[in-house]
Parts: C-alpha cells; sequence; structure tokens
C-alpha cells in the first residue's frame, strides 16, 4: 500500500495536540468548522458501504447525515492541505460516505482513488461491496455482477450477502441467465439475516422468475402459494392477484378463451379490490374487457388507469384500438398521436397508426409510421415491415402524381395530426402528477409487478406480424374489419402463440433513446431505471407513480420510503452496461409487467432493530473503470482523481485491461455476523470499530503437522479460514487477458497438430503421450488409432447398442439446423452467439429410428434436388455468396443425442472391454488419470458417455469440466467437424459471452468466427474421421459440430502434471466464485492423491500439499471453534465409494464437516449444509448437527506422509 504522509487514523482519532496543530497550520477560519468531536469520531469509524440502505432507517438519520456531510468536507480539506499525499483509507472512506449520501458520482470518484493507491484493495470487502452499488446504480451490471461475486468469495459471511444475492439475482435475471438469478434468489430466502426485502417479496420475484421463463404453470403455483399465507400484505397481494389475471389473459392456463378470460377478470377485480389505485390493474382489467367485447366497460377502465396514474403510451395505445374497432378513425388517430408523443419508441402505437392511414388510403403517412415503427428498439416485425414498406413505395411510384395531390385525405397527415392539441384530460393529467406521486409514495410501500410481456401486442395493437403482411398479397391493402375484434386478435396473437416472443409495454416518458439505459443528469436520476431515491424532500419512491406505469421492463423496485433499499425497478430494454448497444435477448422481451416493484414494509422499529453493523475484514475488489458524464472536479477527492477517471463511464466496452489479476485468491474470511444498532438520541449510534484482517499464518508446505495445528490454535477466535485453496497473497480469480503481443493475422488459422498412426508400437510409443499433454498443443488428433490397434468400433454402432440395451436413456438436446459453421438468430437475420436448444430425453431403440428416418429423408431429398433443373452446386454457391447478409428461415429443426452413460460394466461390458486396447495415458481407468482416484464415479468424466448424431449436430462451445483432458472417437460413419480455441484465450471469449448477455460457464453459445478473427484469437479447424481420436488439452475451448450421421464416445482424462492441476484448481476456484457447482471436487481428489500417489514433481507436489495445508487448517480451526461454541462435532465417517458431498443450497464441496439439519439427521435422509448457508439458515446453528467424515489423526497422518518422491533420474 501507498503512503503519504498523513495517516487517517490522526486525521480521525488523534490526540488534541496534533488536532489544534494541523488547524493552526492550515489556517483556522477556513477548517475549523469542518473540525470533528471525539464522540463524531468514533461514530463515523465504524461506517462504511454496509449500512448502504440502512443507515436512515434509525431514529437518527437525519443526524447521521448532517454527520456525514460534515465529515466529508472535514476529510477533502485534509486532503487538500496535504496537497493529496494522504493515505489511501480516506478515500475509501470518503467513498463510502459519498455512498451513503447517495453521491454517486463522487463515490466512484474516491473508490477509483482508493484503487490506485490500495495495491491489496481486493482485500477490503466493504470496498468492494460499495464499488458494486455503484456500478449497480448506473446499471453496469457486468461490473456490479464481478464486484459482488468477489465480496462472496473473500467473505462468504458477509454482513451484506443476502443484499448481494437480491441484485445478483435481479441482475441474472435482465441478462437471461435464468438458472443463476434463481439460484441467487433462493440463496437470499434461506438467509436468516436482515434484509430490505421480506421473505414473501422475494418469494414474490421467485414466482415472477418463473413467468419470466414462460414456466406458467410452476409461476401460477408459486402466486397462489403465496396468497395462502394469512398476512400477506395487501400491496403483494394485489400484485400477485394482478400478475394471475394477466397470466390468465395471455396464457392458456386454464379452458377457452371465456373461461380464461372470466378468470382474468375475477382475479384483476379482487386486486382492485385490495389496491383500487392501481392504473395497471386498471388497464389490464380493460385489456380483458376489450378482448372479449366489452367496449364501454374497455374504455372506463382506461379512463380509470389514466385517472388512477401517470399517462401511459400503452393505454392511450389500447384506446386508439378501441375507437378503430368502432370505425372513429380521428378519435383513433388522436389516440395514437397521443401515444407516440408520450414515446416516440412506442413500436406497436406506430404500427397501429401505420395501419390506420393504410385503411384510409393515405399510403404516404403509413410509410412514415411504419418507418418509426422500424426504428424503434422494441420493433421485432422489422423484415416484415420493411418488405411492407418496399411494397407501399413501389405502389407509389406507380400512381400519377396528380392522383396522389388530388386526393381527398380522410385523416390529417402525421405532421399535421403531430401538432393537433392533447386531448384535456391527458394534459390536466400531466399537471396534476408531481404531487399525487408524492402523497402516494408516502401512502404505501408498495409490490407493482408483472409480467406483461405481450401488453404491445396482445389485444390493443394492430401491429403487423410476418404472416399477416404476406397474407396482404402483392395487389392488395391491408384489410380492415370495423366493429370487430378478429382482426385484432389475428394480428396480436400470430408472434406470441407461434414463437412466444412477446413484447412489452412501452416507456411512458420519453422517446426511442430511453430504451437504453443512460447515466441520469441531475434531474433524471430519480426515473433512472435503477431507480434510487432522491436525497431531498423531492424524493419519490421506487414505486411511486411516476415508475409505475408501462416501463419497457419489468419494474422490480422497493420503494424505499424515505431510505435507500435500492432494489429496485429492472428494466428489460437492452441493459448492456450504460449503453453499450448490446442486443437483448427476445427471451428479456416477453414476461416483465411494466410495473414490478417490491417495497420494505417496516420501519426501523419493526425490523427488530437487527440492521447490524459488520466486523470489517480487509477483503477484495473489481476495479472502478470508468466514470460517469456527470463526474466533476468539484471537491478535492474527485479533483485530485480526475484524470485516472478520465474514460467516460458509458464506454463500457473499453475495459481497462491492467485490473484483470492472476485468476487465483485466497483469503481470510470474518467469523461473526451483526450488532446491533442501537437507535438513541445520540448521533453515536452504536457502531462498532472496523476489526483488522486476518492475518496470515506463519506456517509453510513444509511446516509438521504439529506446527501447523499450533498455528491454527494461535489464531483463536479471531475468524476462520474461508477453504479456498489458492494462495492468500493472490486476489480472486479473474479470467486472463488476451495474450500479448496479438498474433498476425496470418496466423489464425493455425494447423492443426496431427499425428497418424500405423501400428500398434506407434500407438505406444511414449513421445506420443508427451506430445498430447504439451501445453503448447492445445489439441492434437491421433488419425488411425483404431485401425492401428485393431478397435471394434461395431460395437458402439446404432444397431450394436439397440440390440445391448434399446430401453436405454438418452439425452435429447432439439436444436436448429444451421448453415456451415454459422449461428444465426431464427429470424436468419443476423448472426448471434447464443445457441438455442431444449432438453428432452428419450430411449436408444427411440434416437435410432430418428437418425434412420433422417437418413432415408435426406436420400430422398438429394434424389429430388438431382431431378431439379439447377444444379445443386449452384444453389450451394448462391447460399454461400448470401451467408453473410441473411439465412432463409425457418431453418430446419434436428434432435442430438448426448450423455449416454455407459459406466455400467454389466450393460456394456463389451465395449468397455475394447476400450482397454487403448495406451494407458487416454484409458478411462490408469494409475496416471487423476481422475481415477476420485473414489467414485462422476458420469462422463472418468466414464464413458456416447453421442448419436445426425447432420448438423452441434455441441456448443465450452471447456471440460474444471479444465480437464477429454478424449473423444469418432465412431462413424459419417465424419465431424472440430473448432479449437487455446486456454490462454477463455478470457476473450468470456468477454465475448458477457456481451452478448451469456453465460460462459453455463450458457450455450456457438462463436461467431469473424468476432473471433477481429479479435486476433487463433481458430483450430478440422475434420475428425471415423477412427480417430482427438486429445483435447487441459482448458481448450471447443464446439463440434457432425458433417454426417456418426457416433462418438467421449471421457475425460487428468494428466499427472503441474499445469493439469493448476488449472483444475483454478477453476475449482473461478466456479466457486461464480456460483456454479464443481463436478470435480477438487480437495476430496487432492487428499486421495496424497494417499494413493508419490509425486515427483516438485511444481505438482508444492501445490499439492498447499492445498492440504490450507484445509488442514480449515478443518482444524472449524472443529475448534465448534467446540469452543459448545456445539458437539457427532462422528459419522464415510464409506468407500461414497460421492463426495456438497451443500444442498450453494453447491460448494463440503469436506469433513458436514452440517446436516436435526430433521435430516433423524431421518437418516443426511442432507448437507457448508458452514456458510447453515449459519444463514441458523445463526446459532441451533438446527444443525455437525458430523466429521474423517479423524484429525488420519488427516495429520496423510499429510506428514505426503512428502516430495525423488525422480526417476535422481533415483538412477
Amino acid at each position: 500500500m501507498k503512503s503519504y504522509g498523513l495517516s487517517l487514523t490522526t486525521a480521525a482519532l488523534g490526540n488534541e495536540e496534533k488536532k489544534m496543530a494541523a488547524e493552526k497550520a492550515r489556517g483556522e477560519g477556513e477548517e475549523g468548522s469542518f473540525s470533528l468531536t471525539v464522540e463524531e469520531k468514533k461514530a463515523l469509524c465504524g461506517l462504511d458501504s454496509s449500512f448502504f440502505g440502512f443507515l436512515t432507517r434509525c431514529k437518527d438519520g437525519a443526524k447521521m447525515k448532517t454527520l456525514l456531510n460534515k465529515a466529508i468536507h472535514f476529510y477533502e480539506s485534509l486532503i487538500v492541505k496535504a496537497e493529496g499525499k494522504v493515505e489511501s483509507d480516506f478515500f475509501c472512506q470518503l467513498g463510502h460516505f459519498n455512498l451513503l449520501l447517495e453521491d454517486y458520482s463522487k463515490a466512484l470518484s474516491s473508490y477509483q482513488r482508493y484503487y490506485s493507491l490500495q495495491t491489496d484493495y481486493w482485500k477490503n470487502a466493504a470496498f468492494l461491496y460499495g464499488l458494486g452499488l455503484v456500478y449497480f446504480y448506473y446499471n453496469a451490471f457486468q461490473w456490479a455482477i464481478r464486484a459482488f461475486q468477489e465480496v462472496l468469495y473473500v467473505d462468504p459471511n458477509f454482513c451484506r450477502a443476502k443484499e448481494i444475492h437480491l441484485r445478483l439475482g435481479f441482475m441474472f435475471k435482465m441478462n437471461t441467465d435464468y438458472e443463476s438469478s434463481l439460484k441467487h434468489f433462493q440463496l437470499a430466502l434461506i438467509d436468516c439475516n436482515v434484509c430490505t426485502l421480506s421473505s414473501v417479496e422475494i418469494q414474490f420475484h421467485i414466482a415472477h422468475l418463473y413467468e419470466t421463463q414462460r414456466k406458467y404453470h410452476s409461476a401460477k403455483a408459486a402466486y397462489e402459494q403465496l396468497l395462502q399465507i394469512e398476512s400477506l400484505p395487501s400491496q403483494v397481494k394485489a400484485t400477485v392477484l394482478q400478475q394471475l389475471g394477466w397470466m390468465h389473459h395471455n396464457m392458456d392456463l386454464i379452458g377457452d378463451n371465456t373461461t380464461k378470460e372470466r378468470y382474468a377478470i375475477q382475479y384483476l377485480q379482487k386486486s382492485l379490490e385490495e389496491d383500487p389505485n392501481s392504473g395497471q390493474s386498471w388497464y389490464f382489467l380493460g385489456r380483458c374487457y376489450s378482448c372479449i367485447g366489452k367496449v364501454q366497460d374497455a374504455f372506463v377502465s382506461y379512463r380509470q388507469s389514466i385517472d388512477k396514474s401517470e399517462a401511459s403510451a400503452d393505454t392511450w395505445c389500447s384506446i386508439g384500438v378501441l375507437y378503430q374497432q368502432q370505425n372513429q378513425p380521428m378519435d383513433a388517430l388522436q389516440a395514437y398521436i397521443c401515444a407516440v408523443q408520450l414515446d416516440h419508441g412506442h413500436a406497436a402505437a406506430w404500427m397501429d397508426l401505420g395501419i390506420l392511414y393504410e385503411s384510409c388510403n393515405q399510403p404516404q403517412d403509413a410509410i412514415k409510421c411504419y418507418l418509426n415503427a422500424a426504428r424503434s428498439k422494441s420493433c421485432n416485425n422489422t423484415s416484415a415491415l420493411t418488405s411492407r414498406i418496399k411494397f407501399l413505395q413501389a405502389q407509389l411510384c406507380n400512381l400519377p402524381q396528380s392522383s396522389l395531390q388530388n386526393k381527398t385525405k380522410l385523416l390529417p397527415s402525421i405532421e399535421e395530426a403531430w401538432s393537433l392539441p392533447i386531448p384535456a384530460e391527458l394534459t390536466s393529467r400531466q399537471g396534476a402528477m408531481n404531487t399525487a406521486q408524492q402523497s402516494v409514495s408516502d401512502t404505501w410501500n408498495s409490490v407493482q409487478t408483472a409480467s406483461h410481456h405481450s401488453v404491445q401486442q396482445k389485444v390493443y395493437t394492430q401491429c403487423f406480424t410476418a404472416q399477416k403482411l404476406q397474407s396482404f398479397g402483392k395487389d392488395q391493402q391491408p384489410p380492415f374489419q370495423t366493429g370487430s375484434t378478429r382482426y385484432l386478435q389475428a394480428a396480436s396473437t400470430n408472434d406470441q402463440n407461434q414463437n412466444g416472443n412477446h413484447t412489452l409495454p412501452q416507456n411512458s416518458k420519453g422517446d426511442a433513446q430511453n430504451h437504453f439505459l443512460r447515466i441520469p443528469t441531475s434531474e433524471e436520476q430519480k426515473i433512472i431505471n435503477f431507480t434510487k431515491e432522491s436525497k431531498d424532500s423531492r424524493s419519490k419512491s421506487l414505486t411511486s407513480k411516476t415508475s409505475r406505469k408501462d416501463r419497457d421492463t419489468s419494474n422490480i423496485c422497493v420503494n424505499a420510503k424515505k431510505h435507500s433499499n435500492h432494489i429496485y425497478q429492472i428494466s428489460s430494454v437492452p441493459i448492456s452496461s450504460l449503453n453499450n448497444k448490446e442486443s437483448v435477448s427476445p427471451d428479456l422481451i416477453i414476461v416483465d409487467n411494466p410495473q414490478l416493484s417490491v417495497l420494505v414494509g417496516e420501519t426501523i422499529d419493526n425490523v427488530d432493530h437487527d440492521i447490524g453493523t459488520c466486523d470489517k475484514v480487509n477483503n477484495v475488489h473489481l476495479a472502478i473503470h470508468k466514470k460517469p458524464d456527470n463526474l466533476s472536479a468539484s471537491s478535492p477527492s474527485s479533483a485530485i482523481s480526475t484524470e485516472t477517471l478520465s474514460l467516460k463511464l458509458t464506454e463500457q466496452t473499453h475495459i481497462v485491461t491492467s485490473f484483470i489479476s492472476p485468476h487465483s485468491g485466497l483469503h481470510t474470511i470474518n467469523g461473526e455476523g451483526h450488532e446491533n444498532l442501537e437507535s438513541s438520541a445520540s448521533v453515536n449510534v452504536g457502531l462498532r470499530p472496523r476489526s483488522q484482517i486476518i492475518p496470515s499464518m506463519s506456517v509453510s508446505i513444509y511446516s509438521s503437522s504439529t506446527e501447523v495445528l499450533k498455528a491454527c490454535r494461535s489464531l483463536g477466535k479471531n475468524g476462520l479460514s474461508n477453504g479456498h485453496i489458492l494462495l492468500d497473497i493472490c486476489p480472486p480469480p479473474r479470467p486472463p487477458t488476451s495474450p500479448y503481443p496479438p498474433l498476425p493475422k496470418e496466423k489464425l488459422n493455425p494447423p492443426t497438430p496431427s499425428i497418424y498412426l500405423e501400428n500398434k508400437r506407434d500407438a505406444f510409443f511414449p513421445p506420443l503421450h508427451q506430445f498430447c499433454i504439451n501445453p503448447k498443443n492445445p489439441v492434437t488428433v491421433i488419425r488411425g488409432l483404431a485401425g492401428a490397434l485393431k478397435l471394434d468400433l461395431g460395437l458402439f454402432s446404432t444397431k450394436t447398442l439397440v440390440e445391448a440395451n434399446n430401453e436405454h436413456i438418452v439425452e435429447v438436446r432439439t436444436q436448429l439446423l444451421q448453415p456451415a459453421d454459422e449461428n444465426w438468430d431464427p429470424s436468419g437475420t443476423k448472426k448471434i452467439w447464443r445457441y438455442e436448444n431444449k432438453s428432452s430425453h428419450t430411449t436408444i431403440a427411440k434416437y435410432a429410428q430418428y437418425q434412420a428416418c433422417s437418413f432415408q429423408e435426406s436420400l430422398r431429398e438429394e434424389n429430388e434436388r438431382r431431378t431439379q433443373v439447377k444444379d445443386y452446386s449452384d444453389n450451394e454457391s448462391t447460399c454461400s455468396d448470401n451467408s453473410g447478409r441473411r439465412q432463409k428461415a425457418p431453418f430446419k429443426t434436428i434432435k442430438c443425442g448426448i450423455n449416454i452413460d455407459l459406466s455400467d460394466n454389466k450393460k456394456w461390458k463389451l465395449q468397455l472391454h475394447e476400450l482397454t486396447k487403448l495406451p494407458a495415458f487416454v484409458r478411462v481407468v490408469s494409475a496416471g488419470n487423476l481422475l481415477s482416484h476420485v473414489g467414485y464415479t462422476i458420469l462422463g468424466m472418468n466414464s464413458v458417455q456416447l453421442c448419436m448424431k445426425v447432420p448438423g449436430s452441434r455441441i456448443p462451445g465450452h471447456q471440460e469440466n474444471n479444465n480437464f483432458c477429454s478424449v473423444n472417437i469418432n465412431i462413424g460413419p459419417g465424419d465431424c467437424e472440430w473448432f479449437v480455441v487455446p486456454e490462454d484465450y477463455w478470457g476473450v471469449l468470456n468477454d465475448f459471452c458477457e456481451k452478448n448477455n451469456l453465460n460462459f460457464l453455463m450458457s450455450s453459445w456457438w462463436p461467431n468466427l469473424e468476432d473471433l478473427y477481429e479479435a486476433n484469437v487463433p481458430v483450430y479447424r478440422f475434420i475428425q474421421r471415423p477412427g480417430d481420436l482427438v486429445w483435447i488439452n487441459a482448458g481448450t475451448v471447443h464446439w463440434v459440430q457432425a458433417i454426417g450421421w456418426c457416433n462418438n464416445i467421449t471421457w475425460n482424462v487428468g494428466p499427472l502434471t503441474a499445469f493439469q492441476y493448476k488449472l483444475a484448481v483454478e477453476r475449482y476456484e473461478w466456479n466457486k466464485l461464480q456460483s456454479v457447482k464443481s463436478v470435480v471436487p477438487m480437495v476430496h481428489l487432492s487428499w486421495n492423491m496424497a494417499r494413493n500417489i508419490k509425486v515427483s514433481d516438485p511444481k505438482l507436489f508444492e501445490m499439492i500439499k498447499y492445498c492440504l495445508l490450507k484445509i488442514l487448517k480449515h478443518c482444524q480451526t472449524l472443529r475448534e471453534a465448534l467446540v469452543a461454541a459448545g456445539k458437539e462435532v457427532l462422528w459419522h465417517g464415510r464409506i468407500n465409494d461414497e460421492p463426495a458431498p456438497y451443500c444442498s443450497i450453494c453447491e460448494v464441496e463440503v469436506f469433513n464437516l458436514l452440517f446436516v439439519t436435526n430433521e435430516s439427521n433423524s431421518q437418516k435422509t443426511y442432507i448437507v449444509h457448508c458452514q456458510n448457508c447453515a449459519r444463514k439458515t441458523s445463526g446459532n446453528l441451533e438446527n444443525f448437527v455437525v458430523l466429521e467424515q474423517y479423524k484429525m489423526e488420519d488427516l495429520i497422518q496423510v499429510y506428514d506422509q505426503f512428502t516430495l518422491a525423488p525422480s526417476l533420474s535422481s533415483a538412477s
């Protein structure tokens, strides 16, 4: 850490003489008003980012706010006097203070300065948490995710872990990573610590997540379960009923349309009984009435919606549709104009307006409307609109100019209509809005929600679908049926019923630019999509009427009732961090109700006064990359860091690469939890001074077990090790940056290392093994292996598999047949990274039948093509020429059979015996294979799996589990094409996944080769023929597609090398950071290796020994802490072949000490929890028993006996 002159301790807690001398030196008059009393300093010393959202909830919040302002001025004056040469802690504290006052730009500036001065900034969890909150405020989701993940990595018991899990849940939901989102919501739900959201509100968000995923029956069940809660707050109940009503209106949950609408209306009416002022519920009720033809009731409901809430583009668009149904085009025109004036980017209103102009034979105005609709980022019918525009333009060209000029117009032109006066009811409503908002936000704590996925297209819109536009024909105007809902229903249901892409209600405030989030000005901050509560008396509730109505997204908000609990409005517009121009997945634009807000329903007096301080340890960080546009050098702290903050926060794509650090990290954690925050008349709210970071123990891998255990005891109750198995001195794992210098373009398509075998001797030649495991070779193709070893590949043919076990289970991935090496979106308009495939299951017999039918169909199609006049090769050439622009859709659907388990020796004895002919280094089981020492079967890793494919079947991009090597043999008869990227470049691919809202570890993605070429990423590309073995080296990224009909067998291998072990451990830690389960239990494996293997490689030995050291320390420290707390540790033991235990909540590996609920223990089910999840569920562990699997004496013996073996060369 860099340290200059004045220290924080001296400034904050120094004696009066030093303070007086300092004041005299800098001028008494200038600084005297900012000096702090001893009591004030004590009150401030424990304040940090962990109080964000909680501090102002206490009775002394106003006094604390005044004190914070005073402290900021005091610190800034000291910094100016010292010319910036102060300890880094000054800036960190300034960041915290500014964050607590919600001055985000100054907080970011201070945090940036702290980062530049503090070399081990990543140890400071409070700093990381504060930084994550700032990023979260600015919608820089990827950066916020990284910061929050690192907090949880270095300190899983961080006192605001529940708040972090909530925000991670929201952000992953926005990124369409629904699996991760659900996991974090569930982790927040099980946490018993105090939080800004109640458990029922978290349950609501989980139900809404199901709805977002189109799991409507699961969502319905979750909503109905919420309604069973007797003490359910009225606003939550109103929103749940609103959701159920809207789901019944949109989805085929029950019965026919009449029954659906009846239930929908009933739910919405019940919702209005709970909250009669919900403009959203009135709007939905109007939609339902409109759908069943009750026009007058619909008008009344829309009128109520406008009266109860802010004027909405959605509502006026729906009113326009009703007028058009009643053959009142002028009134419809005025309503549509109101809609697009409220939201210039409202695609549905522009399309409906275009249809209106076409029905009145005014094609010029219709074209203008369609162009505006096509420009909108919410438009999902761009191609259909483009075709329609071209058709109308062609018609206009064929008409005489005189006929256009002399034609009588039924409606004013779009320019004239734009200047028409807005209806009085709209303008009067707008004028009364601000006053109404304040009174309402002070009255409730509301949970406004809900997935209004098809609000643009379901009933109120007449926007074109591709089918509707095509149905008009070449020579027709689009039909318009007055007095009937038939046209509206047809126009609205085509898209959502056929492809499920629904559109959200449009933002009622602003133009098309509002579809992207941007950094707010001071006046805009209160309506930014992740709404913050303003700092003054004009502050609006996050669920106030300003933000309540028809956002582009699901507004998942917290009504912060005069405090800042920023679990907020989540926008489903493309939330690329700050105008990053990333496209949002169609999945994201479907299910979010414009209003999804959740409040904090209690004041400080209703939260048991258990807000809590955090025991602070110096933990981790993620860097601050940019500054917002409104940053200024208005304060000393911001002035000092102006140069380092010169990059704009809105330019997220240029991330500062110097912040990427080695992918390893191991830290100490804080063992204590919360401390009551007393509400008293004093400014000192009982904050506890910060505890010091737990020092690393002075032991090494060469220390004996006695020395290790002695060092553990010396720690006393200072804290517990967190069990990470990487080095203490390194920051948390990060993806690697792209290798420098970049490769020249001519080296981006390197030749694939290939070895041709002629006989069995070649296969067992030792240099072959060394060549394959050489880190310089990311992939090796061993050609002719089957022939050289006389392998009977027929044992793995489809025919033999059916004869052996025809009812064996096959996992099926349903995919779209894509052209060549490309991946297009379903409409065929653009290349994408997201690879859509749906999972299901069948049997070998049924898939074999599908494989055979696919082959027969292909033969039939081939024969038909041969009979055509045009040569097939010409067609192929034409297709290739157009591939860069567009592909013809829809694509054919194909099925790929994967993960067929061949581990059962009784069922697959002949097949598994045949594989024993292979060389030892590629065998499924061998002494030199790390995975053979796991001690139990891990399906597909230390056991054989088979894939059954048809042409076009794809295995998306991935690295193998825990970066182990992979062996793949093509059974044939067809070929496979492979794409391979060296391990060094996985960070680049991870970045591409993030830019495309994909999870590198969990999502399905198919790289765009053009993107990789531009990023200077080398790609090995080759064909695997029947009998060829492909060796994928440790960490190599790869993706594969079948060229013909073929089967493949595959498994993983772990060479006994330092390179393999290092990558496996690094991925183990990266998985932990990402909250992803590691399939290989590296801790369990390391102890088994120590028992079973003599290691002569010094590097490998040191890494394994260090892992043993860390875990031994962790076990001993945890055990002694439990005993000291009076918690009995019960002997449980472990049986042979028993799988390594994982936490049932967070899925981290649990070694030796298992936390099991009393109920689970009594029932002998042994549902395991890790220490962290157990403490979150039950703070004092009273509901848990602790089971021990290994005696400490046994672990000590293994540790001491694991020594470096002499190498063969030295022995000889």
